[in-house]
């Protein structure tokens, strides 16, 4: 990642810390595949999930995958969030799940329609270019006009994502999948589009936050905990998304002016 598109995510986290409710941490849980922050504000009970990063080389090396494990909870929501800023991929994941747990909630905003839904509509008859394989893409292929799906591990028909450069300026309709955000390439990949290009972040680590609708985001679709215990306790034991949905996970989207 280019500097400036790195300063540009750090200024962005920093502005979502900034909108972040006070409240008090409860519990942390990082599982195989997702992350869980529990927390209280004025006595709500909130959650946010986050992808779990995979830790980056050996177990060996001279600085650890999680600083404080045992005592993440104690930190404070302040220093939790400040997490995404780190160069541990696991501990980004904390602070995503964090904020997610604290940012303000609009469920006045919030439609209950999930990505598939949202990209099938937006795409009919144009290219879309999804950032990221999604377990909905065969169903997705034929709702719209072309499909190409840029991965880092491709499968099937992927195209490998060094090929961004050439298919995401010619997407009608950009989605990106909000791993992105964790590692580092958000900036880099919203550079490459066209400005007529219809913006989505999705995928459950979304901060459903207007503030991203800055970077030119049309349309956020992410989720809302509904049962932290029955997620809570699915995250530990190595559940994947399709095991946390219907143990109380809602599919929410979150529309900005242009994705009307």
């Amino acid at each position: 990642m280019l500097d400036a598109d790195l300063r540009g995510l750090e200024a962005l986290w920093r502005a979502l810390i900034q909108e972040m409710e006070v409240g008090e941490i409860e519990d942390v849980r990082v599982g195989l595949h997702w992350t869980l922050v529990t927390a209280r504000v004025g006595g709500e009970p909130r959650a946010g999930l986050a992808t779990t990063m995979p830790s980056v080389g050996h177990h060996h090396r001279d600085w650890p995958d999680v600083d404080q494990p045992g005592q993440l909870a104690s930190l404070g929501a302040q220093a939790l969030a400040e997490k995404v800023l780190a160069r541990s991929p696991v501990e980004r994941s904390i602070g995503l799940a964090t904020l997610n747990a604290l940012l303000p909630r609009q469920p006045h905003r919030w439609v209950e329609l999930n990505a598939e839904e949202v990209i099938a509509e937006a795409g009919a008859g144009k290219t879309v270019v999804l950032i990221g394989h999604f377990p909905f893409v065969p169903r997705l292929k034929p709702r719209v006009g072309r499909l190409v799906v840029l991965e880092l591990d491709p499968r099937g028909e992927d195209l490998p994502a060094e090929r961004a450069p050439e298919w995401i300026p010619q997407a009608d309709v950009l989605a990106i999948t909000s791993v992105t955000l964790l590692n580092r390439t958000l900036m880099d990949i919203l550079s490459l589009r066209q400005p007529h290009a219809l913006t989505l972040l999705l995928g459950p680590s979304t901060p459903l936050s207007p503030r991203l609708f800055d970077e030119g985001i049309d349309i956020l679709s992410g989720a809302w905990v509904t049962d932290r215990d029955a997620v809570a306790a699915r995250v530990c034991q190595g559940a994947g998304f399709r095991q946390l949905h219907p143990a109380g996970v809602r599919l929410v989207t979150l529309r900005g002016k242009m994705g009307v």
